[in-house]
């Protein structure tokens, strides 16, 4: 008989947080040099409180970032660079989802398909068993999971509890096999989850991630919820947002109370040079051990999201990364990274 999975919380400790890091090979060649910054800073951030694990397109790479840490200071004995190459950088999306199994760390790796077929994503699916092989891993299973999914695309509140989107999770181009019942059926097993609280409405323009929830609404603890919030009714996004907020307001915890909503502004439209607006958001934030990342980006409501995101987060410094040069390529902080839970690295 299977022992009881539980998905963790972002907040469970953790060993440390993989990147896979941005190269000349892929799509960030003309915002390269800033986005080495903001990648920089994280790996600075992470690595006063964790491990790093980054992912190396070549040996060329490598010492490349190799270089741009060493100016930082950083602790190299909490660094651990493997070399497996990639389409891209999106961490989140490809990286392995850790469930716990009788307190024991089990890595499941998903299929990735780039988002429902919209980029080339063959060496990034194949980036979790290269790093397994290569012992990047502490000595702990991989499973394979037969279905395409994200790690942006969900959200645990490590009680069984888990906040997904129908938009994105029930796109035919990823898993045009299931429906939402037998969706759901195969995250309860593989995740471990019990609850399911699907968010039918909510989008922002410039994702092409189908509305994944880590740019909607992620949980601070069980009980509270931040979410991406418009009070503008000439925004676009008003009217979506608005009928999401509704949508939350509707949620019970498993004990049948109503969450605790914190709402994080929406930045003002920030657009590409062709004039596509990108997707910024607050609520893409990454909790690591000592401290909560969250996505700035030069606007007027960058301080009133950290200030409101501060209190949920006690223990924890609640510190704004810079995220400008990241939304070129239509994804923030949180889409670039992956936790590792206590126990998935060799130590």
């Amino acid at each position: 008989m299977m022992s009881k999975r539980l998905l963790p919380a972002e907040w469970y400790p953790q060993d440390g947080v993989m990147l896979t890091w941005p190269h000349p090979h892929g799509d960030w060649t003309p915002w390269l040099s800033q986005v080495d910054q903001v990648y920089s800073q994280i790996a600075s951030t992470v690595t006063s409180c964790e491990s790093l694990l980054i992912v190396c397109y070549d040996n060329k790479h490598q010492t490349h970032i190799e270089r741009l840490l060493q100016k930082l200071g950083i602790d190299s004995k909490r660094l651990h660079f493997y070399i497996v190459p990639s389409n891209d950088s999106w961490a989140r999306d490809h990286g392995p989802i850790t469930t716990l199994q009788n307190g024991m760390p089990k890595l499941l790796d998903f299929g990735f398909n780039g988002w429902g077929g919209k980029f080339e994503a063959t060496l990034d699916d194949r980036i979790n068993q290269s790093l397994y092989s290569q012992k990047a891993f502490a000595d702990i299973d991989m499973e394979a999971w037969p279905l395409i999914l994200e790690g942006g695309s969900i959200d645990s509140d490590g009680q069984g509890t888990m906040l997904t989107t129908e938009h994105c999770l029930l796109t035919p181009t990823r898993n045009p096999q299931f429906g939402k019942s037998e969706v759901e059926g195969l995250l309860k097993t593989g995740l471990g989850v019990e609850r399911i609280l699907w968010l039918s409405k909510g989008e922002l323009q410039g994702d092409d991630t189908d509305s994944h929830i880590d740019m909607l609404a992620r949980f601070c603890d069980a009980k509270t919820i931040a979410y991406t919030s418009c009070d503008d009714r000439a925004d676009d996004h008003y009217l979506s947002l608005q009928e999401m907020e509704q949508q939350l307001l509707e949620f019970k915890t498993a004990a049948g109370q109503p969450y605790k909503l914190i709402a994080l502004p929406i930045p003002k439209p920030i657009y590409s040079e062709d004039g596509q607006r990108l997707p910024a958001s607050y609520a893409n934030f990454l909790i690591i051990n000592q401290a909560v990342l969250v996505p700035i980006y030069g606007d007027d409501n960058d301080a009133l999201a950290l200030q409101r995101l501060t209190p949920c987060f006690p223990g924890r410094k609640v510190i704004g990364i810079h995220c400008r040069a990241l939304i070129e390529q239509y994804g923030s902080l949180h889409c670039i990274t992956m936790q590792l839970p206590k126990g998935t690295l060799r130590g």
